[in-house]
Protein backbone atom coordinates (compact mmCIF):
# COMPACT_ATOMS: atom_id res chain seq x y z
CA UNK A 1 0.00 0.00 0.00
CA UNK A 2 1.09 3.48 -0.62
CA UNK A 3 0.68 6.22 1.86
CA UNK A 4 -3.27 7.43 0.93
CA UNK A 5 -5.86 5.63 3.31
CA UNK A 6 -7.28 2.52 2.28
CA UNK A 7 -9.99 2.09 -0.84
CA UNK A 8 -11.70 -0.16 1.38
CA UNK A 9 -11.53 1.37 5.02
CA UNK A 10 -12.37 -0.59 7.78
CA UNK A 11 -12.57 0.15 11.52
CA UNK A 12 -10.31 -1.74 14.07
CA UNK A 13 -12.97 -3.78 14.97
CA UNK A 14 -13.70 -4.53 10.88
CA UNK A 15 -10.11 -5.42 10.66
CA UNK A 16 -9.85 -8.05 13.70
CA UNK A 17 -13.27 -9.42 12.03
CA UNK A 18 -11.61 -10.37 8.55
CA UNK A 19 -8.77 -11.52 10.28
CA UNK A 20 -11.53 -14.06 11.73
CA UNK A 21 -12.64 -14.33 8.67
CA UNK A 22 -9.74 -15.18 6.93
CA UNK A 23 -8.81 -17.80 9.68
CA UNK A 24 -12.37 -19.54 9.44
CA UNK A 25 -12.55 -19.97 5.37
CA UNK A 26 -9.08 -21.12 5.57
CA UNK A 27 -9.60 -23.62 8.54
CA UNK A 28 -12.84 -25.28 6.52
CA UNK A 29 -12.84 -24.60 2.92
CA UNK A 30 -15.87 -26.29 1.21
CA UNK A 31 -15.49 -29.51 -0.77
CA UNK A 32 -17.55 -29.52 -3.73
CA UNK A 33 -17.76 -33.81 -3.75
CA UNK A 34 -18.45 -33.83 0.24
CA UNK A 35 -20.93 -30.41 0.89
CA UNK A 36 -23.90 -32.65 0.64
CA UNK A 37 -24.74 -36.26 0.40
CA UNK A 38 -25.11 -36.27 -3.54
CA UNK A 39 -25.49 -39.94 -3.95
CA UNK A 40 -28.61 -39.43 -1.52
CA UNK A 41 -30.45 -38.03 -4.62
CA UNK A 42 -32.83 -35.16 -4.50
CA UNK A 43 -36.56 -36.70 -3.38
CA UNK A 44 -39.06 -34.51 -5.22
CA UNK A 45 -41.71 -36.50 -3.22
CA UNK A 46 -40.71 -34.46 -0.60
CA UNK A 47 -40.88 -30.68 -0.39
CA UNK A 48 -38.51 -27.37 -0.68
CA UNK A 49 -39.95 -25.28 2.28
CA UNK A 50 -43.72 -25.83 3.80
CA UNK A 51 -47.32 -24.94 1.69
CA UNK A 52 -47.61 -21.75 3.63
CA UNK A 53 -44.61 -20.06 1.99
CA UNK A 54 -45.59 -20.47 -1.52
CA UNK A 55 -45.50 -17.02 -2.70
CA UNK A 56 -49.28 -17.30 -3.95
CA UNK A 57 -50.54 -18.75 -0.59
CA UNK A 58 -53.77 -17.35 1.07
CA UNK A 59 -54.78 -16.17 -2.31
CA UNK A 60 -57.48 -16.86 -4.67
CA UNK A 61 -54.89 -18.43 -7.30
CA UNK A 62 -53.48 -20.80 -4.81
CA UNK A 63 -56.94 -22.07 -3.69
CA UNK A 64 -57.51 -23.04 -7.81
CA UNK A 65 -54.33 -24.95 -7.96
CA UNK A 66 -54.68 -28.67 -7.40
CA UNK A 67 -52.55 -30.56 -4.47
CA UNK A 68 -50.27 -32.02 -7.79
CA UNK A 69 -49.83 -28.16 -8.92
CA UNK A 70 -49.57 -26.83 -5.65
CA UNK A 71 -46.56 -29.54 -5.08
CA UNK A 72 -45.22 -28.55 -8.17
CA UNK A 73 -45.05 -24.50 -7.78
CA UNK A 74 -43.37 -25.41 -4.67
CA UNK A 75 -40.35 -26.90 -6.56
CA UNK A 76 -40.20 -24.07 -9.25
CA UNK A 77 -40.09 -21.17 -6.41
CA UNK A 78 -37.09 -23.35 -5.09
CA UNK A 79 -35.53 -23.25 -8.54
CA UNK A 80 -35.85 -19.57 -8.54
CA UNK A 81 -33.67 -19.43 -5.34
CA UNK A 82 -31.54 -21.58 -6.37
CA UNK A 83 -31.06 -20.14 -9.91
CA UNK A 84 -31.10 -16.28 -7.87
CA UNK A 85 -27.58 -17.41 -5.75
CA UNK A 86 -26.57 -18.83 -9.21
CA UNK A 87 -26.74 -15.75 -11.15
CA UNK A 88 -25.51 -13.57 -8.29
CA UNK A 89 -22.34 -15.54 -7.30
CA UNK A 90 -20.96 -16.69 -10.56
CA UNK A 91 -20.85 -12.76 -11.19
CA UNK A 92 -18.76 -11.69 -7.81
CA UNK A 93 -15.83 -13.26 -9.13
CA UNK A 94 -15.11 -11.20 -11.47
CA UNK A 95 -16.47 -8.03 -10.06
CA UNK A 96 -14.31 -8.69 -6.95
CA UNK A 97 -11.60 -9.79 -8.66
CA UNK A 98 -11.67 -6.31 -10.83
CA UNK A 99 -11.63 -4.06 -7.75
CA UNK A 100 -8.22 -6.17 -6.84
CA UNK A 101 -6.51 -5.77 -10.17
CA UNK A 102 -7.60 -2.35 -10.16
CA UNK A 103 -6.79 -1.12 -6.84
CA UNK A 104 -4.22 -3.68 -5.65
CA UNK A 105 -2.07 -0.53 -3.95
CA UNK A 106 -4.56 0.77 -2.00
CA UNK A 107 -6.21 -2.27 -0.43
CA UNK A 108 -5.40 -3.43 2.73
CA UNK A 109 -3.43 -6.77 2.89
CA UNK A 110 -6.32 -8.48 4.39
CA UNK A 111 -9.09 -6.72 2.62
CA UNK A 112 -7.13 -8.16 -0.56
CA UNK A 113 -7.01 -11.94 0.88
CA UNK A 114 -10.68 -11.80 2.04
CA UNK A 115 -11.58 -10.54 -1.15
CA UNK A 116 -9.58 -13.69 -3.19
CA UNK A 117 -11.15 -15.96 -0.75
CA UNK A 118 -14.76 -14.30 -1.33
CA UNK A 119 -14.07 -15.08 -4.97
CA UNK A 120 -13.41 -18.48 -4.59
CA UNK A 121 -16.20 -19.37 -2.25
CA UNK A 122 -18.72 -18.08 -4.60
CA UNK A 123 -17.35 -20.08 -7.36
CA UNK A 124 -17.36 -23.04 -5.23
CA UNK A 125 -20.96 -22.33 -4.32
CA UNK A 126 -22.29 -21.52 -7.96
CA UNK A 127 -20.66 -25.25 -8.46
CA UNK A 128 -22.27 -26.74 -5.94
CA UNK A 129 -26.18 -25.06 -6.89
CA UNK A 130 -25.77 -26.02 -10.52
CA UNK A 131 -25.09 -29.38 -9.63
CA UNK A 132 -28.14 -29.52 -7.08
CA UNK A 133 -30.13 -27.84 -10.10
CA UNK A 134 -28.78 -30.62 -12.45
CA UNK A 135 -29.25 -33.64 -9.70
CA UNK A 136 -32.81 -32.34 -8.71
CA UNK A 137 -34.27 -31.73 -12.66
CA UNK A 138 -34.50 -27.99 -12.18
CA UNK A 139 -35.30 -24.98 -14.49
CA UNK A 140 -32.74 -21.94 -14.05
CA UNK A 141 -34.53 -19.09 -14.12
CA UNK A 142 -33.53 -15.96 -15.09
CA UNK A 143 -32.39 -12.64 -13.84
CA UNK A 144 -34.53 -10.42 -12.25
CA UNK A 145 -35.11 -6.61 -14.29
CA UNK A 146 -31.77 -5.36 -14.67
CA UNK A 147 -29.95 -7.44 -11.72
CA UNK A 148 -27.12 -8.78 -14.60
CA UNK A 149 -26.23 -4.99 -15.83
CA UNK A 150 -26.75 -3.95 -12.65
CA UNK A 151 -23.28 -6.71 -11.34
CA UNK A 152 -21.49 -6.94 -15.00
CA UNK A 153 -21.96 -3.24 -16.54
CA UNK A 154 -22.69 -0.71 -13.45
CA UNK A 155 -21.01 -2.08 -10.56
CA UNK A 156 -17.45 -2.70 -11.60
CA UNK A 157 -17.39 1.03 -12.45
CA UNK A 158 -18.14 1.77 -8.89
CA UNK A 159 -16.02 2.46 -6.30
CA UNK A 160 -15.66 -0.62 -4.23
CA UNK A 161 -17.47 0.40 -1.19
CA UNK A 162 -20.53 0.97 -3.34
CA UNK A 163 -20.10 -2.44 -4.78
CA UNK A 164 -19.39 -4.17 -1.71
CA UNK A 165 -22.63 -2.50 -0.22
CA UNK A 166 -25.22 -3.48 -3.02
CA UNK A 167 -23.35 -6.91 -2.97
CA UNK A 168 -24.10 -7.26 0.69
CA UNK A 169 -27.97 -6.07 0.05
CA UNK A 170 -28.42 -8.57 -2.84
CA UNK A 171 -26.75 -11.63 -1.29
CA UNK A 172 -28.41 -10.75 2.11
CA UNK A 173 -31.98 -10.54 0.60
CA UNK A 174 -31.54 -14.00 -1.01
CA UNK A 175 -29.74 -15.53 2.23
CA UNK A 176 -32.16 -14.56 4.10
CA UNK A 177 -35.18 -15.54 2.01
CA UNK A 178 -33.56 -19.07 1.47
CA UNK A 179 -32.83 -19.47 5.15
CA UNK A 180 -36.45 -18.89 6.32
CA UNK A 181 -37.98 -21.62 4.05
CA UNK A 182 -35.40 -24.20 3.80
CA UNK A 183 -34.68 -25.12 7.89
CA UNK A 184 -37.29 -26.79 8.76
CA UNK A 185 -37.68 -30.40 9.23
CA UNK A 186 -40.19 -30.74 6.73
CA UNK A 187 -37.46 -29.80 3.91
CA UNK A 188 -36.18 -32.45 1.59
CA UNK A 189 -33.35 -33.32 3.35
CA UNK A 190 -30.57 -32.66 0.81
CA UNK A 191 -32.18 -29.25 -0.33
CA UNK A 192 -31.89 -28.71 3.49
CA UNK A 193 -28.42 -29.39 4.32
CA UNK A 194 -27.12 -27.53 1.13
CA UNK A 195 -28.72 -24.31 1.91
CA UNK A 196 -26.94 -24.86 5.79
CA UNK A 197 -23.80 -25.16 4.07
CA UNK A 198 -23.60 -22.52 2.09
CA UNK A 199 -24.85 -20.44 5.11
CA UNK A 200 -21.81 -21.06 6.88
CA UNK A 201 -19.76 -19.42 4.31
CA UNK A 202 -22.89 -16.82 3.35
CA UNK A 203 -22.65 -15.37 6.87
CA UNK A 204 -18.99 -14.61 6.22
CA UNK A 205 -19.61 -12.61 3.08
CA UNK A 206 -22.51 -10.83 4.70
CA UNK A 207 -20.50 -10.14 8.48
CA UNK A 208 -17.36 -8.83 5.99
CA UNK A 209 -20.36 -6.45 4.01
CA UNK A 210 -21.99 -4.92 7.13
CA UNK A 211 -18.26 -3.86 8.78
CA UNK A 212 -17.51 -2.31 5.38
CA UNK A 213 -20.75 -0.05 5.32
CA UNK A 214 -20.79 0.52 8.75
CA UNK A 215 -16.67 1.85 8.12
CA UNK A 216 -17.79 3.75 5.35
CA UNK A 217 -20.54 5.20 6.68
CA UNK A 218 -18.68 6.15 9.79
CA UNK A 219 -16.44 8.28 8.18
CA UNK A 220 -17.55 9.49 4.56
CA UNK A 221 -18.75 13.10 3.79
CA UNK A 222 -22.30 13.45 4.38
CA UNK A 223 -23.27 14.11 0.71
CA UNK A 224 -21.02 10.84 -0.32
CA UNK A 225 -23.37 9.12 2.70
CA UNK A 226 -26.56 10.56 1.92
CA UNK A 227 -25.74 9.44 -2.19
CA UNK A 228 -24.85 5.40 -0.90
CA UNK A 229 -28.42 5.62 1.03
CA UNK A 230 -30.21 6.77 -1.72
CA UNK A 231 -28.44 4.27 -4.17
CA UNK A 232 -29.22 1.02 -1.20
CA UNK A 233 -32.86 2.69 -1.10
CA UNK A 234 -33.81 1.86 -4.32
CA UNK A 235 -32.01 -1.27 -4.88
CA UNK A 236 -34.12 -2.41 -2.45
CA UNK A 237 -37.17 -1.09 -3.52
CA UNK A 238 -36.19 -3.58 -6.75
CA UNK A 239 -35.20 -6.37 -4.92
CA UNK A 240 -37.53 -7.06 -1.82
CA UNK A 241 -40.73 -6.66 -4.76
CA UNK A 242 -38.42 -9.40 -6.89
CA UNK A 243 -37.80 -11.67 -4.17
CA UNK A 244 -41.45 -11.75 -3.20
CA UNK A 245 -42.83 -12.91 -6.38
CA UNK A 246 -41.16 -13.92 -9.36
CA UNK A 247 -43.46 -13.71 -12.36
CA UNK A 248 -41.61 -16.40 -14.48
CA UNK A 249 -42.71 -18.82 -12.97
CA UNK A 250 -45.60 -18.88 -15.02
CA UNK A 251 -43.03 -19.97 -18.27
CA UNK A 252 -42.13 -23.40 -16.22
CA UNK A 253 -45.25 -24.89 -15.06
CA UNK A 254 -46.65 -27.61 -16.70
CA UNK A 255 -49.83 -26.13 -16.78
CA UNK A 256 -51.26 -22.81 -17.05
CA UNK A 257 -50.49 -20.71 -14.21
CA UNK A 258 -53.04 -18.46 -12.67
CA UNK A 259 -50.78 -15.17 -13.04
CA UNK A 260 -49.85 -14.62 -16.71
CA UNK A 261 -46.24 -13.28 -16.56
CA UNK A 262 -47.39 -9.69 -17.71
CA UNK A 263 -50.50 -8.98 -15.30
CA UNK A 264 -49.11 -6.29 -13.24
CA UNK A 265 -51.98 -6.00 -11.44
CA UNK A 266 -51.94 -9.27 -10.13
CA UNK A 267 -47.94 -9.37 -9.63
CA UNK A 268 -48.40 -6.25 -7.32
CA UNK A 269 -51.25 -7.43 -5.75
CA UNK A 270 -49.64 -10.64 -4.91
CA UNK A 271 -46.11 -8.73 -3.88
CA UNK A 272 -47.67 -5.95 -1.79
CA UNK A 273 -50.25 -7.92 -0.23
CA UNK A 274 -50.94 -7.38 3.48
CA UNK A 275 -49.38 -11.44 4.02
CA UNK A 276 -46.51 -10.33 2.29
CA UNK A 277 -45.56 -7.07 3.51
CA UNK A 278 -46.11 -8.94 7.09
CA UNK A 279 -43.74 -11.90 5.57
CA UNK A 280 -41.39 -9.25 4.21
CA UNK A 281 -40.81 -7.41 7.60
CA UNK A 282 -40.23 -10.94 9.17
CA UNK A 283 -38.04 -12.75 7.14
CA UNK A 284 -35.98 -9.71 6.28
CA UNK A 285 -36.28 -8.28 10.03
CA UNK A 286 -32.15 -8.44 10.58
CA UNK A 287 -31.34 -6.71 6.76
CA UNK A 288 -33.97 -4.10 8.01
CA UNK A 289 -32.91 -3.25 11.66
CA UNK A 290 -28.65 -2.88 9.89
CA UNK A 291 -30.57 -0.83 7.57
CA UNK A 292 -31.45 1.76 10.24
CA UNK A 293 -28.69 1.48 12.07
CA UNK A 294 -26.93 3.49 9.35
CA UNK A 295 -29.16 5.87 8.40
CA UNK A 296 -31.30 3.82 5.49
CA UNK A 297 -35.10 3.97 5.66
Amino acid sequence: MTGQPPIIPLSPRGRLGVETLIEKSHAAPMDLNQVVPWRQGVDRQGVPKKMEHCWIYGTPWFDALTEAQRHEVLWLENARDVSMFILLEQTLPPLYMGYLNAHADALAPDVREYLMIFSKEEIMHTLMFRRYMKLARLPLFGPPDGLHEMLTVQLPKMHPVAGIIATLLLEWVAELSAMFVSQDDVVEPLTREMFHQHHLEEARHIAFGRWVGESFFEHAPEVQAAQMRQMMLGLMARLVPQFTYNPEIARHTSFAFPIACDDQAAIDAVRFSERSLALNEKRFAPLYAWLRKVGVS
